[in-house]
């Protein structure tokens, strides 16, 4: 689909991405560039495009295929999850480098699909760290919500082995999954909590006030105070 085609109600990727691009504020761009995104749009304002849009499998493709952030960040919020093919999916992780994209890639569309756990079990186990990084972020998420066929004691194996030498996107992905498995699951909460421990990782992170720290033993500790468990 190019940029001159509609979706399904009329409105063209151009016509869009002029829109977004009315949207940009430099300002919002050089926050987003200090963490990976290079986009200034208000996520408010995309929020409220996307509602105005509505669900739009063809658009959405083509606002993707642009290859632009913001544009893709839309695309994730007008697209049917289900729709995709796991081999687009794939396709489309591969190609989702900013921080943002990633996330909501993962969050909004491929933890719906019907090839989430497919997808989950091939992307662990990629040698490109930012694609393993979603393997992980989709065990985490099983981790609280289905763990059901989850090894969680080779998952600590795994994560105290290499967390402590993995790149940033993948190390937090493990730390997250390493944080539920001790929150979730009491069977492993003293060993969960060891490691994180023994490996020290984002234990100097900066926190803000009334904002839960990131270092799992930490972690763990106040969701466990929280829910009395």
């Amino acid at each position: 689909m190019g940029t001159g085609e509609r979706g399904t109600r009329g409105t063209t990727v151009a016509g869009v991405l002029a829109e977004l691009a009315g949207l940009e504020d430099p300002r919002i761009r050089a926050v987003n560039e200090k963490h990976g995104d290079d986009h200034g749009v208000n996520l408010g304002a995309l929020r409220s495009l996307a509602k105005r849009l509505g669900t739009d499998q063809d658009l959405a493709r083509g606002l993707w295929e642009s290859g632009d952030t913001a544009a893709r960040l839309l695309a994730l919020l007008i697209c049917r999850p289900k729709a995709f093919t796991r081999e687009e999916l794939d396709s489309m992780m591969r190609r989702a480098r900013t921080p943002k994209v990633h996330d909501w890639l993962v969050t909004y569309v491929v933890k719906k699909s019907p090839h989430a756990e497919e997808l989950r079990q091939t992307w662990l186990a990629d040698p490109d760290p930012v694609v393993a990084s979603a393997g992980w972020a989709l065990t985490g998420a099983r981790v609280v919500s289905g763990p059901d066929g989850l090894d969680l004691a080779q998952l600590l194996d795994v994560i105290e082995a290499e967390m402590k030498d993995a790149p940033d996107r993948l190390q937090w992905a493990m730390n997250t999954c390493l944080a539920r498995i001790g929150i979730e699951h009491p069977a492993h909460r003293a060993r969960a909590l060891a490691i994180g421990e023994r490996l020290g990782v984002l234990e100097d992170y900066p926190t803000s006030p009334g904002c839960t720290s990131p270092y799992a033993p930490v972690w763990i500790t106040e969701m466990v105070r929280r829910q009395g468990t």
